[in-house]
């Protein structure tokens, strides 16, 4: 998949020992939850505790607009299926509690990282949809309703196995585009690879100054 190298990259960022998942596998490709979140698994059994959820979104509250950065403070599962369905491993829960996903210390790491850097950061609400479409406008007055303010089709899976390990989590999306009916133009994955590319170094520093801080 474009955009998704499908790579573990161990080094360290901002001096601190970091494994990098550069790309990732989506429900809309195919794959299972268990092969989506198996990344995370990975991670946890390699001794990670904490871990930071990045995404491309759609913007839809008003107040993002492309290139904006959103601090996750939330999120909502619209994909339509839990990666927590079935058997659990052995040890770990079945019904987790998901009423503090996203870590506030970790949020507050990355509004300083973001200040440091001189980056606005916004924050909000993440919805999380199954793809590989594009939503209609009128699914995205719905969510703007439900309380969501940018869209994306990965994360929501990946946070819900990490609090299953008892991992730290915070996320963060880069607005990409404008949710469907709120823009000017048609919504396209070119699009979206474009404005990730251009925002790529701005998102590096703030990178490596939340690891400084994390």
């Amino acid at each position: 998949m474009d955009g998704h190298a499908g790579q573990f990259v161990i080094g360290r960022l901002g001096g601190a020992d970091v494994l990098l998942q550069a790309g990732r596998l989506h429900y809309y490709e195919g794959h299972s939850m268990d092969q989506v979140t198996f990344p995370i698994r990975v991670m946890a059994a390699f001794g990670v505790e904490q871990v930071l959820l990045t995404n491309a979104a759609g913007g839809i509250t008003a107040g993002l607009v492309v290139g904006d950065f959103m601090r996750i403070t939330d999120h909502i599962n619209m994909i339509g299926v839990n990666p927590l369905r079935g058997q659990a491993p052995a040890g770990l829960p079945v019904f987790v509690d998901m009423s503090a996903t996203y870590s506030e210390s970790l949020g507050q790491a990355l509004d300083q990282a973001a200040a440091n850097c001189e980056i606005e950061l916004k924050s909000g609400v993440f919805v999380a949809v199954s793809g590989p479409s594009y939503e209609t406008p009128a699914e995205i007055r719905a969510l703007g309703k439900l309380g969501a303010d940018a869209v994306a089709m990965s994360t929501a899976p990946e946070a819900i196995v990490a609090r299953q390990l008892g991992l730290e989590v915070a996320g963060l999306s880069c607005i990409t585009n404008a949710a469907a009916g709120l823009g000017s133009s048609a919504i396209s994955h070119g699009e979206v690879l474009c404005q990730s590319r251009q925002v790529s170094k701005k998102a590096v520093r703030l990178l490596a100054h939340f690891c400084e801080l994390a």
